[in-house]
Parts: structure tokens; sequence; C-alpha cells
């Protein structure tokens, strides 16, 4: 009922799990509660927990709640370190989450300290390196600024497609006994059944695939693995309780069912699911595209606005400084008019007084004189008189010259009149016009909901070509995959060399070291199964 709630139609991958007394169990969905071993003598927890794992997330998975169920639990395993996960992966694996819950990456909202609430890395790493939150958040922010463009599904896809690669990931791990009383880990998950060192829950010792069991029984605690390969013997071992083996067999028949359909044709209804999950991709990616070129439109339109508003500025700063220029023009040439003005009439003062000393010289040498000593006195007058004529005679010339240097003066002032009035009526008409192309741009994102409409129209017509031409948009995608992939490996080493000096060795944990021993040995996940698997030896060498 809860599934059909949440509109989860891969119900095969989850169940309900409880606990009675100290071991997990699951309830079996053909069967009433009440018909189970469920304690009654007080209240029961059940918990929606996914009991199955893919093989390959993107490639099974088909609904977005799937994936969106099998990345929380996933990323909860990780946190808590139920899965061991490496410290440059983690921050790796931290950057999808918060692509996943943020969105793309926006400086101006996005800013130093906006993560320190959240729980990303698990505290093993934390308390691996001499790292403060916020060195941590810089290396993890630089990874998410570059997942700019994935939507929330697909982020989480690419958190579980690194997240499966984790040699932890998915299995179940039950205490157990071999027959020589050695205490050994059971693994089950989607590929097989794998035994363990106890110390050592990365490298199995032996790996049993579904495809190489032939039959898997259990008579009270003892349980029976037999290949399919009848010269390799029988392997046996003891569980603790007749309730684990219960577990562990459920678990076993669940995977290896899961196993078997992979390999097979699709059913019509897993068809249905995977034709109406592209039609969705599809619908989602054209919606995206059209949001992108909308988001990009409104963009540019709010550039050039930005552009337009500050060009406006400009013109109007231009346009104070060339009125204030003109009224300094004006004013300087009405000083410069007044003092011509003055000049002028000063130097007529002066040519008049000039005329009217030279007429007194002309009476003076014409009066009689009569006297020697009337003669040396009106010489000396007389000398005086062209002195004081000569003397008025420059003055007015130099006046003169000052008045036509004024006069110059006055002109240049009003040519410079005229050259401002000029500039300000340039300045006016552009501005005039780029008010005009201002309210044009600023209609723009008006026009958006047409284009929208016509994308629409668009958006809910899926024919042949269009299913062809998103079936060559996802193989292009996984070929950019695999070209990302060893860009992302050498990222990963990049950081882990980054961070290196900073880790405190006698931090470490059993699990951190057995990991670094596989990775240089070039060891993983898979290519260390298929190695135990050709190299498995009889369960009484173990």
């Amino acid at each position: 009922m809860e599934m059909e709630t949440l509109g989860l139609r891969e119900t095969w991958f989850f169940g309900l799990q409880y606990t009675i007394k100290d071991t997990v169990a699951w309830l079996k969905m053909d069967k009433k509660v009440l018909d189970h071993d469920v304690p009654t003598e007080e209240p029961v927890t059940f918990h929606f927990l996914a009991k199955f794992y893919p093989e390959n997330a993107e490639e099974e998975l088909v609904q977005e709640i799937t994936q969106h169920l099998f990345f929380l639990q996933v990323k909860k395993q990780i946190l808590d370190e139920k899965i061991y996960c490496p410290p440059e992966a983690s921050v790796l694996l931290a950057s999808y989450a918060v692509q996943a819950k943020y969105g793309d990456y926006d400086p101006n909202v996005h800013k130093r300290g906006f993560l320190a609430q959240e729980e990303l890395l698990p505290k093993r790493v934390i308390n691996l390196y001499q790292m403060t939150p916020e060195m941590w958040e810089e290396r993890i922010t630089a990874w998410y600024a570059e997942h700019r463009g994935r939507a929330r599904d697909e982020a989480e896809m690419e958190y579980l497609k690194i997240a499966q690669d984790l040699e932890m990931y998915g299995v179940n791990y039950f205490a157990i006994r071999n027959k020589k009383g050695t205490e050994l880990l059971l693994g089950v998950d989607a590929l097989g059944l794998h035994i363990y060192d106890p110390d050592n829950r990365l490298t199995p010792k032996i790996s049993f695939p579904w495809n190489e069991i032939r039959n898997i029984s259990y008579s009270d605690k003892e349980f029976t693995i037999k290949p399919l390969d009848k010269k390799i013997d029988v392997f046996k071992f003891n569980s603790s309780k007749l309730r684990v083996n219960k577990l562990i067999l459920q678990l076993c028949i669940g995977n290896h069912d899961l196993f078997m359909r992979r390999r097979k044709a699709d059913s019509l209804e897993v068809q249905q699911m995977k034709a109406q999950a592209r039609e969705e991709k599809a619908r989602k990616q054209m919606e995206r595209q059209r949001l992108a070129r909308e988001k990009q439109m409104r963009e540019e339109a709010e550039r050039t606005r930005d552009e337009l508003e500050r060009r406006l500025m400009q013109l109007k700063e231009e346009a104070t400084m060339a009125n204030e220029a003109l009224m300094r023009s004006e004013e300087t040439a009405d000083l410069l008019a007044e003092k011509a003005q003055i000049t002028e009439e000063e130097a007529k003062l002066l040519a008049q007084k000039a005329a009217e000393a030279e007429q007194e010289m002309q009476r003076i040498k014409a009066t009689a004189i009569r006297t020697e000593e009337e003669k040396r006195l009106m010489e000396q007058k007389v000398l005086e008189a062209e002195m004081l004529a000569l003397k008025m005679a420059e003055e007015s010339e130099r006046r003169a010259k000052e008045a036509d240097q004024l006069k110059q003066d006055l002109q240049e002032a009003r040519e410079s009149e005229r050259r401002a009035k000029q500039k300000l009526l340039e300045i006016t008409s552009k501005s005039s016009y780029t008010q005009s192309m201002n309210s044009s741009t600023t209609a723009l994102p008006t026009d958006l909901p047409s284009f929208n409409l016509i994308n629409e129209s668009l958006s809910f017509d899926f024919k042949d070509t269009d299913m062809k031409r998103l079936s060559m948009e996802i193989e292009k995608e996984k070929v950019e995959y695999m070209e990302k992939s060893k860009h992302l490996q050498e990222q990963l080493n990049e950081l882990k060399t980054e961070i290196e000096a900073l880790k405190l060795k006698e931090r470490e944990t059993a699990l951190d070291i057995l990991h670094n021993e596989n990775a240089s040995r070039g060891n993983s996940k898979h290519n260390t199964i298929k190695k135990v698997s050709e190299l498995r030896v009889t369960s009484e060498k173990i």
C-alpha cells in the first residue's frame, strides 16, 4: 500500500525490515504480518528499505522514485560507515549530493559557509585529516561547481554509479564458522556469495557467483553451498542461529532470481516502464533545454538592459558636465564682453584727452612770448605737453590692443558656448534613443510566454524520429561518460595527493590500510571477485 502511495512500481527491490531478538528479519509480502515470527508483547518498528541491490544502477533502476530511494539509503550507509568509502571518493560523492539538493552552483547565492550545517562526509574521513570544515567545503564546492546543468535525478544517478563500485556496496554480512571452527564472514550481494576474513570486509577469500551455484540449503544451523562444477567440493558452514540461516537463504533466493532476470529479456511490465521512463526523460530534457534557452535569453536581456542603463547614466553624466561647461562659458563670455566694453570706453576717453592735449599744445605755440623767461617757461610747458600727449597716445594704443584682445577672447568664448550647446544637443538625442532601446529591451521577457507555447506544443510530440534522436544522445552521453571517467580518476588522484600531507597516519583504520593496499595493487571490486572466483580452492583449504 505504501509503495502504491509513492507511485513505486519496482517493488522487487524493497521490503519491510524489523528486528527480532537482535536479528534482522524481513516481512514476506505474500504473507500477513501476524503470520510472521513477530514479537507481540511490545511495539515493533518496520523500516521500508531496499532489500536487494542492482548490479548496474543506471541500467536497472527505471523509475526516478526508485533511484531517489536508493540514493537516500546508500548515502546514509556511507555516512554511517556501513559502506567503506575512501576520502577522495567521499568528497566527490558529497559534491553530487550538494548538486542534487541545491541545483547549479551560484557564487552569489552559495557563499562561504553554506554547507556548514550539512552532513556530507563520514566522521572517519573528517578525523583522518588536519583540515578545517572550511577546507573541506572548499574542496567539495570546487567539484560541485563542475556539475552545472545536472538535474537532481542525474546527480543522484552519478552518485549511485560511483557508490556501486565500492567494495561493501550492497553486501549483507553474516558471522559464520567453517567445519574447522574458523571464524569467517559470509557476504551476500547481487553478484553471488563471498567468504571474508572477519578483519577484512573489502577483499573476499572465496567467491561463488550465482551462475556457478547449483544448490543452496540449510539444516538447522548448518548451511550448504553446492557449486555447479561437481569437481569442486561442497562448502558448508554454521551460523549462530537458525533464524540467521533463514535470512541468508531468503537473501540468496531473492538475489539469485534478480541475477537470472537481468540476463533474460525484460518482462512486458519492465518494457513498458522503460518506455515511459525514456519518454519522461525526453520530456524533461526538452523542458530543461527550453528553460535553459529562456534563462539565457533572460540573462542576455538583463545584460543588455544593464548595459543600456549604464550607458544612459554615462550620457546623463556627460550631459551634466556639458551643462556645467556651457554655464561656465556663458559666464566667461558675459564677463569678457563687459570688460571689453569698459576697455573700449577707456580707450575713447584717452583718445579724447590726447586730442585736447594736442589742441592745448597748438594754442600755446600760437601764443606770443614776450620775454625770455616766458619763452623758457613756455618751452618747458610745451615739452611737458608733448610728453603728456605721447604718453596718452601710448596708453591709448595699449588700451586699443587690449580691447582687440578682449574682442578675440569674447569671440572664442562664444565659439566654446556654441560647441557646448552642440554637444548638449547630441547627448540629448542619444538619451532619447537609449530610452527607446531600453523600453524595447525591457519588453523582451513579456514575449517569452509565446515562445514557451511553441516549445510546449513540441514537448508533447514524441515521434519515432524524436526517440531515435534521444537514443543517439544517450549513446553520446555514454561515450562522454567513458571519456570523463579517466578525467575523474585523475581528479581523484590529484585530490588524494593534495590532502595526503594533511593525513594523520595514526588515525588510519584497518579498512583504510586494506583499501590503500588494494589500490596500490590495482585491485577493484569487480576484478577482485573475478580473480578469487578463478582461483577458488576447495572448502577444506579455508
